[in-house]
């Protein structure tokens, strides 16, 4: 490459270091220190390495690129500005109430597929991307991700750097910006570039070390990241925070601050850089369009269900069998496990099309992650399952999936006291408090084998993440094979014209319910019994009709902490009304015993709906 192809670079580099100041300045906050040690890693990558069309941002065929350290949003967009996706001036809009630059990226902005910031997540999702990519899209797009040093200590990342390096995704190309400095102190590895070198080599990566600041050791990693086949890259770039920054640059306490009073005499010395600051940015590389056109719109299950009522099966195991249903029916729908198949039932799909099945074993952060990673650009509809208990692991990644948009179903089996003997520490009981804090999630929760499988169905059809819960002990079969079922529609099971308290449940509590409304009518007393299906949305307006006609009075009955779930879904809806409402609900840290033991050790069997019923009549 010429030396005036490398000086057009750097020149780009400090155009991009200029904006970032001048932007942040104007917005009296920011990362302009952040964002100048990753400049020419920036240029090079934007206007050297990446194949992309601007006006299409997220075109199928395009090389993906995801900030992980999202802090250094204002150079991100900057280097889009620059490429002329939007006029430069718009820039200065940053974190403006009015402006979509906001201080981290999200993909309210046309060029951003996900929302980054809470460090440590985006290589799980550029993971996801490249194993699209390589096994699905069978295109030649390469995914880079940029982290900061800081970043690279947390285990998402890890994760992250395990799965790659086990699938050999030579497709990706990771990057630290070894900047020496954190937020508050250095980070714990400094410099010290041999120790990156030896733990990424230990991963299955080809580590390659540089000088951040220099474009033409950049340009020759880059394209020895992309020559190199059998295992992914991980370019390591030694850089200076605030470099071209005089009296800032290496210098601590500077991390999250606009330069303030110092800014005018910093863009006046990146100014003075600038070879030719009127010449034309260099040309960007144009994809190669061979990306297949895909649609995951209208997914049905290949074959209704096929079950006899009163028959008894496991609602997990129905969740693997409309799995394999609507995979069938659409060949871009994929599951993911960690290390559960066996006991989720995704290992149904495993054993007919192993090519749709992503194993992601015990790393649920990186298994939410690289879920979130395929469903970009819609690329595939995914399934996400493990148990219910261990994805409060990978909360913050669902946290930031709302804000990313994210299309991903999510499936949490063994919820409840009802796993029975394996004890507390692997049974969820607040894992529906947890997705309905999500805003926009849809949760289902099933209580056969034919609400499952329709359950599997509507979720493929949803926007946004839903989320399945589904159990361990077998139920009973209580629907017929062609119900309709629906998203925030509840569905009464049982009823008389004289009913005293309505009953709303779902799952295992859901055949309890019913085992109690059989017993209690006959002693007299009839009750109306509800499966609540979803719980987010859940269904107003047949609660309250229902709830009305059964005196004002709802015993909610749930194998959950009595905090956010079905009891609190509920209650929400009922606030305002005249209705009277009583949870019954795991109270305590529960213990290991036979399943059915403890649900009434735990105040939801079914003597416990009978003595919760009386007590309310």
């Amino acid at each position: 490459m010429s030396q005036e192809e490398i000086q057009s670079l750097k020149d780009v580099a400090n155009k991009l270091r200029i904006h970032s100041v001048e932007s942040t300045t104007a917005a009296g906050s920011g990362h302009p220190t952040s964002c100048s040690s990753m400049a020419d890693i920036m240029s090079v990558l934007f206007f050297k390495t990446m194949k992309y069309t601007v006006s299409e941002p997220k075109a199928a065929n395009n090389d993906r690129f995801v900030l992980s350290k999202g802090h250094a949003a204002p150079i991100l967009y900057a280097a889009w500005a620059e490429a002329g996706l939007f006029p430069t001036s718009e820039l200065m809009k940053l974190r403006k109430l009015e402006s979509d630059l906001e201080g981290h990226p999200t993909p309210r902005l046309n060029f951003i597929d996900v929302a980054t910031g809470s460090l440590g997540q985006g290589l799980s999702i550029a993971c996801g991307m490249a194993y699209c990519g390589m096994h699905y899209d069978k295109s030649p797009y390469r995914t880079y991700c940029l982290m900061g040093d800081g970043e690279s200590m947390e285990g998402n990342v890890w994760e992250a750097f395990n799965f790659a390096g086990f699938y050999k995704l030579d497709n990706l190309c990771a990057i630290i910006d070894v900047n020496r400095l954190g937020q508050s102190d250095p980070a714990p590895l400094g410099h010290d570039m041999e120790a990156y070198r030896l733990r990424l080599n230990s991963f299955g990566f080809h580590s390659i070390v540089v000088d951040g600041h220099d474009v033409g050791e950049l340009i020759r990693a880059f394209d020895e990241a992309e020559k190199t086949k059998g295992k992914p890259t991980c370019i390591l770039a030694k850089t200076y925070k605030g470099y071209n920054f005089p009296s800032v640059v290496n210098q601590e306490n500077w991390h999250g601050k606009s330069l303030g009073l110092k800014s005018e005499e910093i863009i006046d010395h990146l100014k003075t850089l600038l070879k030719a600051p009127d010449a034309s940015n260099p040309k960007i590389k144009s994809p190669v369009a061979v990306a297949p056109i895909v649609d995951i719109s209208g997914i049905k299950l290949s074959k209704p269900p096929y079950y006899r009522i009163g028959d008894s099966l496991a609602t997990r195991e129905a969740y693997g069998t409309g799995l394999v249903k609507i995979a069938q029916d659409n060949d871009r729908v994929v599951a993911l496990d960690g290390d559960m198949k066996n006991s989720t039932f995704s290992l149904n799909l495993r054993k007919v099309m192993p090519e749709r099945h992503i194993e992601c074993f015990i790393c649920e952060q990186n298994l939410a992650g690289v879920g979130i990673g395929l469903a970009c650009r819609d690329r595939t509809v995914v399934f996400v399952s493990t148990f219910a208990c261990f994805l409060t692991r990978a909360y913050d990644n669902f946290r930031m999936g709302v804000i990313s948009q994210t299309n991903v179903n999510v499936v949490g089996s063994h919820c409840g006291v009802s796993i029975g003997e394996d004890g507390p520490s692997q049974m969820a009981l607040e894992d529906l408090s947890m997705f309905r804090s999500l805003p926009g999630c849809t949760i289902f929760y099933p209580s056969d084998a034919v609400s499952t499988e329709r359950a599997v169905e509507l979720a493929a059809n949803t926007r946004g993440i839903c989320y399945i819960r589904v159990s361990r002990p077998a139920t009973k079969v209580i629907y017929p094979n062609d119900t309709i079922f629906a998203i925030g529609k509840s569905i009464v099971v049982k009823q008389t014209m004289s009913d005293k308290v309505l009953i709303i449940a779902g799952g295992i509590t859901l055949q309890k319910a019913l085992e109690a409304a059989s017993e209690l009518a006959q002693s007299g007393t009839n009750v109306r019994v509800m499966d609540i299906f979803t719980v987010k949305p859940v269904d107003k307006e047949g609660i309250i009709k229902n709830a009305t006609e059964c005196g004002n009075k709802i015993l909610t009955v749930e194998d959950h902490y009595p905090e956010g779930g079905i009891g609190d879904a509920v209650l929400d809806v009922i606030s305002m009304e005249d209705i009277k409402l009583k949870k019954l609900a795991v109270r305590e840290v529960p213990r290991s015993g036979p399943p059915m033991v403890l649900l009434e050790k735990y105040g939801i069997g079914k003597q416990a709906v009978i003595d919760g019923v009386n007590s309310f009549i």
